[in-house]
């Protein structure tokens, strides 16, 4: 397994944050596909810019995050957008050598005969189908459902169509085993988010992911269900984890994820953390 970093979380831009992540000791960088790096905006100079700094630190790109906002695929309406969207996120991740691009997708209902859950899983069998016309996929984050009914969805959405691995996701919000749900999604996995967190106040998943659609991070904060915490401090069981991702045979990037608003320091002592625990581990 190597270990990435979320480069934008070093609060120094895209170009200092890629930096920081070699200085740091990652292998490699996720980067979001907005600000700086909006398909829509992006020019062959910033391109450039981008590819050069990352083959001067030595830096592959993780993943690129395709967030589609609010209430991802849950809204028809919004959909022609988004899938459009995500279409332009393959096209600029394949420029950066990347087959993976991650977003969250909204609440999956329970039952496939709902309105909702066809809506959702007709909008993902689009994005993923061209996704994997390219040699690449979209990964959906885990969070709002149990793993068992994501890695269902994820299978009726054919091929083009993985799991984002978020550990903490899962501990501060959903309730579910994170150490069986890696087991549970198996090779659906194809990348991991190395985060942290605590579950202070249980709740209704799908009612808290549609809050966080309208309020964001600053609304997570304040409704105190859940606190983020750096690596080694939450509730996720790392070495547990880290045995269950080498059980299915995942050898790839856990990418540090650290949302907070001074989170640099984290970040570099989250790469410490993993180093030796990974190196423990013999993994």
């Amino acid at each position: 397994m190597k270990i990435g970093t979320l480069a934008d979380w070093f609060g120094k831009g895209l170009i200092e944050g890629i930096r920081e992540s070699e200085q740091c000791g990652a292998e490699g960088v996720q980067v979001y596909a907005a600000g700086e790096l909006n398909p829509a905006d992006i020019t062959p100079d910033k391109l450039e810019l981008l590819k050069r700094t990352l083959r001067d630190c030595s830096q592959e790109v993780t993943a690129l995050c395709g967030e589609i906002g609010g209430y991802g695929f849950e809204r028809a309406g919004d959909n022609p957008a988004k899938i459009g969207y995500l279409k332009s996120v393959v096209d600029l991740a394949l420029e950066l050598d990347c087959r993976v691009i991650t977003t969250h997708i909204g609440v999956i209902p329970e039952h496939t005969d709902d309105a909702t859950y066809r809506t959702m899983l007709e909008a993902m069998k689009e994005i993923g189908a061209y996704a994997d016309q390219h040699g690449a996929c979209v990964a959906i984050e885990t969070g709002p459902e149990a793993i068992s009914r994501l890695c269902a969805f994820v299978d009726a959405g054919g091929k083009g169509v993985a799991v984002n691995y978020d550990p903490a996701n899962i501990a501060m919000v959903t309730g579910d085993d994170h150490i069986e749900g890696v087991r549970t999604a198996g090779s659906r996995i194809v990348h991991t988010h190395a985060k942290d967190g605590v579950c202070l106040i249980p709740c209704d998943s799908a009612a808290y992911y549609h809050k966080f659609a309208e309020g964001g991070l600053e609304w997570a904060r304040e409704a105190g269900n859940c606190r983020e915490m750096p690596l080694g401090e939450g509730d996720v069981r790392w070495e547990e984890y880290l045995r269950a991702l080498a059980e299915i045979g995942y050898d790839g990037y856990l990418t540090i994820e650290r949302e907070a608003k001074n989170g640099a320091a984290d970040i570099r002592a989250a790469v410490v953390f993993l180093r030796e625990l990974l190196d423990r581990l013999g993994l």
